[in-house]
């Protein structure tokens, strides 16, 4: 049975995501915002234009730690189980990537002090909201480098899990802390009615090389979830299930059965959560049998970093709440961004102007934010070309790449929203092709490697 609205006056609840902060200890407003190593705005500071800004930067730049604070500091102070009380959340969600992209100099205490620095940050700003993180690839140092579970010793990845499960323990109860523990994921409630999974989406990862060992499902984290769906099915309990790299980012073999799991438990699932790609994008399931039929969406919520060329952003969803017979899915959600080319403009000391970008439903026109709608849209876009525009430019949170989005890029964009499965552009033939297939098969698999 496909989800409906809820009946008038039925409560709601607002979600806070997170995702991808990546702070930069080392940034340094007044440096060279452009330089030849893998992450700028760091080291001396330099007279004239192309130097980083305060709040941050349009380049392959991280952020501040007082840009991610002005964030969290103008966020509602009030938390409350539905939004029809002074607008607070109900709940946090939190997708990881928290240290800056200098990745060939961490170290596992550079590591471990971006995790406690950021946890207490969140902790600190948003009271006694309950926070609800995912392990992101960037965690680890060598990054991507996730042993599985029965990989001991120095080589495993029990110095960061035991890190975290420490940092979250107010956030947690004590069964999901041991999960995380052992193998980085958990579930916990939400509120009644409403079961949270974090999966360590690390095991389905091209770059994580302990997969080379076993990729189908190396900590046993697949045959755990569908115990955890089949019991939430059991219990009448609907699931929120959060992770950092999208499933159609993931190996082929884990993302597939991941796909079949979606399937089987679609009237279980109520949403999935991603982040990892920095961009406001998302990835439709479908019934296995047709392929025609949406059963689900994955969405994928841009970055707070600016990396790279990109503004500030966090994401808001509008949720059904806790009532008899509610499917606790999305029923909308907002973007908000800081526009850094008027933030850094700002005489010094202006606190930043956090703006909303759009809200899904009406800048897209959508009836409701279930999955038939976004399958709708994805259509739409093919023959609407102002409606692709406006999306590429949500995508890339109000600050589009220069070279414009055309066909060929468009096709392959179309391709990937519609899937929710690595290596399967067959996915994309009910779309008209707009170019030849084995050219959007072409693009497809390049934008899956970037």
């Amino acid at each position: 049975r496909p989800p409906t609205p809820p009946p008038p006056g039925a409560p709601t609840a607002r979600i806070l995501f997170l995702t991808d902060l990546h702070w930069d200890r080392q940034y340094v407003p007044g440096s060279a915002a452009a330089c030849p190593d893998p992450l700028c705005c760091r080291g001396a500071l330099r007279e004239g234009p192309g130097v980083a800004g305060f709040w941050g930067t349009y380049s392959k730049c991280d952020l501040p730690l007082h840009t991610i604070d002005a964030l969290l500091a103008q966020l509602p102070n009030t938390t409350s189980h539905t939004s029809n009380s002074t607008g607070g959340f109900a709940a946090a969600y939190w997708t990881g990537d928290i240290p800056a992209h200098d990745v060939w100099q961490q170290s596992r205490g550079d590591q471990l002090r971006a995790l406690r620095t950021v946890t207490a940050l969140l902790r600190a700003r948003l009271g006694g909201l309950r926070v609800f993180p995912a392990v992101g690839n960037h965690e680890a140092t060598p990054v991507n480098a996730f042993p599985p579970p029965y990989v001991r010793g120095n080589q495993s990845a029990a110095w960061l899990y035991d890190a975290m499960a420490e940092a979250w323990q107010d956030w947690l109860p004590p069964a999901a802390l041991h999960t995380l523990r052992a193998g980085g994921f958990y579930t916990a409630r939400v509120w009644p009615g409403l079961r949270l999974v974090s999966l360590n989406m690390n095991f389905c990862s091209q770059a994580n090389f302990w997969l080379l060992i076993n990729a189908t499902d190396p900590a046993g984290q697949l045959q755990w979830l569908m115990g955890v769906l089949a019991d939430a099915e059991r219990d009448g309990e609907k699931v929120h299930i959060i992770g950092h790299i999208p499933p159609a980012h993931c190996l082929r073999s884990w993302s597939w059965n991941y796909y079949r799991i979606v399937s089987r438990f679609e009237g279980t699932i109520a949403a999935q959560f991603f982040g990892h790609t920095h961009l406001d994008e998302f990835e439709l399931f479908y019934d296995e049998e047709t392929l025609s039929r949406p059963v689900s969406i994955a969405f994928v919520a841009p970055s707070v970093t600016t990396y790279i060329n990109l503004n500030p952003g966090y994401r808001v969803y509008e949720v059904a709440a806790s009532y008899p017979g509610s499917s606790h899915a999305v029923l909308d959600h907002e973007t908000f961004i800081l526009n850094l080319t008027e933030a850094n403009a700002a005489p010094p000391g202006t606190p930043p102007r956090w703006q909303r970008l759009y809200s899904a439903r009406k800048a897209y026109g959508l009836p409701t934010a279930f999955p038939a709608d976004w399958d709708q849209l994805v259509r739409r876009m093919q023959d609407d070309e102002q409606l692709f525009q406006l999306f590429w430019f949500h995508l890339h949170k109000g600050h589009p790449p220069r070279e414009p989005c055309g066909g060929p890029c468009k096709a392959a964009l179309l391709c990937a929203l519609r899937s929710g499965r690595a290596a399967d552009p067959a996915l994309c033939r009910p779309l008209r092709p707009t170019l030849p297939f084995p050219r959007i098969q072409e693009l497809w698999h390049q934008r899956r490697l970037c």
